[in-house]
């Protein structure tokens, strides 16, 4: 019997009417979490002084994102996986999907910064002396295949949530087929981060939307 994938994703349908005025405006409603998010997974926040003919530059705030370089060398040179390493990267990636799934209109409660609700990604803390301790080298070169894929899915995706933004704002539903998709493609997505950056698991990702 074939286990499931390590990496686990799911959306809960929304088995109601969603709100029409903040799925109208989906874009504008986003933009202060969509900045929380941008900051911490990357983006820095700065100003230019200016004095005489000099300039310098402050930055007031940046994010640190997924860790990734750093886990690939203490894997290959420490076997090892530091535990708020991997809780850091969860939790981002589970505030970045909430994220996601709302600009998705997959859900039209406005996403926290802490609480699961109703978009659940999980993923096995790993224990590092099983892993493959060279593998981290080349695992974003083996998923090439996968970014293709996802690219053309990721086009089909947006045309699903484009179709389904006129259908909840004319009936207040998402249509399940459309839901179902959307939701697979970002289990897809899931599955390759959590195999190529994350680096909590060796099992090669499948092609599947399931």
């Amino acid at each position: 019997m074939k286990t499931a994938y390590p990496v686990t994703f799911a959306v809960d349908f929304p088995d109601r009417s969603l709100d029409r005025l903040t799925t109208a405006f989906r874009i504008i409603v986003a933009i202060p979490i969509a900045i929380v998010l941008t900051l911490l997974t990357g983006a820095s926040l700065h100003y230019v002084t200016t004095s005489n003919a000099t300039s310098e530059t402050v930055t007031l705030a940046t994010g640190g994102g997924v860790l990734f370089l750093p886990l690939v060398l203490m894997i290959v040179f420490r076997q090892k996986y530091p535990r708020w390493w991997f809780d850091w990267n969860l939790q981002v990636l589970r505030f970045s999907n909430r994220v996601s799934a709302y600009l998705a209109l997959l859900d039209d409660h406005y996403p926290s910064t802490d609480e699961e609700q109703a978009v659940h990604l999980d993923f096995p803390y790993p224990d590092a002396r099983q892993l493959n301790q060279w593998l981290p080298l080349i695992k974003w070169l083996l998923a090439i295949p996968h970014y293709f894929v996802l690219i053309f899915l990721g086009i089909g995706a947006l045309g699903a949530i484009i179709i389904a933004w006129f259908a909840i704002v004319f009936t207040g539903k998402y249509p399940r087929s459309l839901f179902d998709f959307v939701v697979g493609v970002m289990r897809w997505s899931n599955r390759v981060t959590g195999y190529a950056l994350v680096l909590v698991t060796d099992e090669y990702p499948p092609f599947s939307l399931a």
